[in-house]
C-alpha cells in the first residue's frame, strides 16, 4: 500500500456516476450528457430537475405530471411553519434550510424506507417544500406575514412570489431559472460527496441532504456567492475596483469567486451566467456591479491567470433581483437538492461504505500511568 497522502482526495477517483461530467471535448459541464448552457437556452428549470432525477428530459406529459406533483407538495405542515416562526431572527438561512429538511425527515412517513420508489417520492417532497420553508423565514425575519405557495406559478415564479409577494418580469424569472439550472449539479463536489458518504452508511435521504446543506454553507463551496457580494460591497464603486484588487493581490488576500478545482481555464457556466447578469443589470438600470465585475476579472486573469467561477456572476445577479446576501447560498440549495438526490439514489443502487484511511502522525505507544503517578 502506498503511503502517499492525497490531501482533500485531490485526483482520487472514488466511484462512478452517470449524473454529470465536465466534458473536455466540448469544454462544458454536462447533465446526463446534455451541455448545461444548452439546457439553459432551451429548457425551464423544471425540465432540468426532471432530467437529473429521471435520467432523461421529459416529454410534455411527463413534465405536466412532474410539475403537478411538485406543486401539490409545496406547502408545509403547521408544525414546520410554527418552528420557522420561532427560529431566532438572526439565524443564517442555511441553518434554517438544514433544520427545515431535518424536520421534514421527522414528519415524513417514508423516512425509513430507502427503496428507489420511496426515495424518489421523498426527493420530490424535499425539492418542493424547501423553497417554501426558506421563503417563510425570509418573510418572518423581516416582520412580514408568511405567503403560502401558489399552484398556478412555476417553480421560480413561486419562489419570488413567496419572498416578495409579486412575480417580476419574465426576463428576471428566466435569469433566475438559468441560475438554478447552472447550480443544479456538479459531480463529486464536497456537498455531494458528503451526501454520498452519509448515504453509504445506509442512512436516509433527509439526513444525507441535511449534511449536504451543512457542507454547502462553507465559503469555499456554496457560500462563495455570498462572499463575492460582500467583496463587491466593500469595493462600493467602479472607481475603487482597480486599487482594491491590486491591494488584495499585493497582500495575498483570497479573492472570492475565482478559481475552481475542476476548471483550469475557465468555468464553462460563467459565460451563460455573465450574460444573464448583464440582462438583469440592464433591466434594473444599475451597472455598478457589472463594471466592478469586469475590472476585477480583467486584473485576476492578467496578473494571476485565474478565471472566475459561476459564483462570481451569480452573487451580484441575486443582489440585483432583491435578495438579501445571506439568501444567495440557500437559493443554491433549492437547486442542488436535485443533484444531491440523484447522487443519493445512485449511491443506494450500488452501495459500498465510504471509509478512507488516514496516515497516523501522533504519539508512539505510551503506557498509562495511574492518577497519583502523573
Amino acid at each position: 500500500m502506498s503511503d502517499e497522502i492525497k490531501k482533500g482526495l485531490l485526483g482520487i477517483v472514488v466511484d462512478e456516476t452517470e449524473v454529470s461530467k465536465v466534458m473536455p471535448e466540448i469544454n462544458s459541464l454536462t447533465y446526463r450528457g446534455y451541455a448545461a448552457q444548452d439546457l439553459c437556452e432551451y429548457c425551464r428549470f423544471e425540465e432540468v430537475a426532471y432530467l437529473i432525477l429521471n435520467k432523461d428530459l421529459p416529454n410534455s406529459i411527463q413534465l405536466r405530471k412532474f410539475e403537478k406533483e411538485e406543486k401539490n407538495n409545496r406547502d408545509l405542515s403547521k408544525n414546520l411553519y410554527e418552528i420557522i416562526k420561532h427560529m431566532p431572527k438572526k439565524s443564517h438561512p442555511m441553518d434554517v434550510a438544514r433544520t427545515a429538511v431535518s424536520v421534514m425527515g421527522l414528519e415524513d412517513k417514508e423516512t425509513s424506507d430507502s427503496s428507489p420508489e420511496a426515495n424518489m417520492r421523498k426527493a420530490l417532497r424535499i425539492f418542493s417544500k424547501t423553497p417554501t420553508a426558506l421563503a417563510a423565514f425570509y418573510r418572518i425575519r423581516s416582520g412580514k406575514k408568511i405567503i403560502k405557495p401558489k399552484k398556478s406559478l412555476s417553480f421560480s415564479e413561486n419562489f419570488f412570489y413567496m419572498c416578495f409577494g409579486k412575480v417580476p418580469q419574465k426576463e428576471i424569472v428566466k435569469a433566475f431559472d438559468v441560475s438554478l439550472i447552472l447550480y443544479a449539479e456538479h459531480s463529486f463536489n464536497v456537498s455531494t460527496f458528503t451526501a454520498r458518504t452519509i448515504t453509504s452508511s445506509l442512512s436516509d435521504i433527509h439526513g444525507a441532504i441535511t449534511g449536504a446543506i451543512a457542507s454547502l454553507k462553507g465559503p469555499l463551496h456554496g457560500g462563495a456567492n455570498e462572499e463575492v457580494m460582500h467583496m463587491m460591497k466593500k469595493i462600493k464603486k467602479p472607481a475603487n475596483a482597480l486599487k482594491w484588487i491590486n491591494n488584495a493581490l499585493k497582500n495575498k488576500d483570497v479573492v472570492m469567486g475565482f478559481g475552481h478545482r475542476v476548471y483550469k481555464s475557465g468555468d464553462s457556466r460563467v459565460p451563460t451566467m455573465r450574460e444573464y447578469f448583464g440582462k438583469v443589470a440592464k433591466i434594473k438600470k444599475d451597472k455598478t456591479f457589472e463594471k466592478i465585475y469586469d475590472i476585477v476579472e480583467k486584473v485576476m486573469i492578467k496578473e494571476k491567470n485565474i478565471h472566475p467561477n459561476v459564483d462570481y456572476p451569480t452573487g451580484p445577479t441575486y443582489h440585483l433581483m432583491g435578495f438579501d446576501t445571506d439568501f444567495f447560498t440557500p437559493i443554491f440549495v433549492i437547486s442542488r437538492i436535485t443533484g444531491w438526490s440523484a447522487h443519493i439514489m445512485e449511491q443506494h443502487a450500488a452501495n459500498k461504505l465510504i471509509r478512507p484511511l488516514a496516515s497516523y502522525k501522533g504519539n508512539k505507544h505510551r503506557k498509562v500511568m495511574q492518577l497519583n503517578q502523573r
